[in-house]
């Protein structure tokens, strides 16, 4: 049972032994983003310094960090504004590519946020030019091919109320 202590557990050559096998176990990167909409149902996109294309809110994980707080954390650094991450919509594996290991990618249900939120939004990350709210499908011309797939995907989860899960390999992220 969780938070219950044992004997075992108070063992340091087991501990030690534990602590050297979790070193050798694999590393997942983790993507965590939100959708937020505005009050018309207009979708929240940032424009990164660092890509061709647009992309949602949000970015990498931090270590030990879960991916509801990194996408919380990741927008407010973007945007000084604090998502309500209401859900997940949307988990992806994605196969290592190029340069990068393979990589999990969570999707939030990020709310509705008025006119008030809105103005009190600013771009405060110098990894952003700017941010935008978009009808769905003016998105697609500003998102990589892959990311749009992923929203059109999130957007249909949060109807039907369902978590979508897809694993994609190199071919299908380049």
């Amino acid at each position: 049972m969780a938070g219950m202590s044992t004997q075992e557990d108070n063992d340091p050559q087991r501990f030690r032994w534990l602590a050297e096998g979790n070193a050798r176990q694999a590393r997942k990167r983790v993507s965590a983003k939100a959708v937020i909409c505005d009050e018309d149902g207009r979708i929240l996109l940032v424009n990164p310094t660092y890509k061709q294309y647009w992309d949602l809110p949000g970015g990498m994980a931090e270590v030990n960090e879960s991916p509801i707080a990194a996408a919380v954390r990741e927008v407010a650094e973007e945007l000084g504004f604090t998502a309500q991450i209401s859900g997940l919509l949307l988990v992806d594996w994605v196969a290592a590519h190029g340069p990068w290991d393979d990589l999990l990618v969570f999707i939030f249900d990020g709310g509705k946020v008025g006119e008030e939120d809105i103005r009190r939004m600013s771009v405060t990350d110098e990894e952003l030019s700017e941010f935008a709210f978009f009808p769905l499908g003016a998105a697609e011309a500003r998102l990589r091919p892959d990311m749009w797939l992923k929203l059109c995907r999130a957007v249909e989860a949060k109807r039907v109320g369902a978590v979508s899960y897809e694993e994609f390999r190199q071919s299908q992220t380049e």
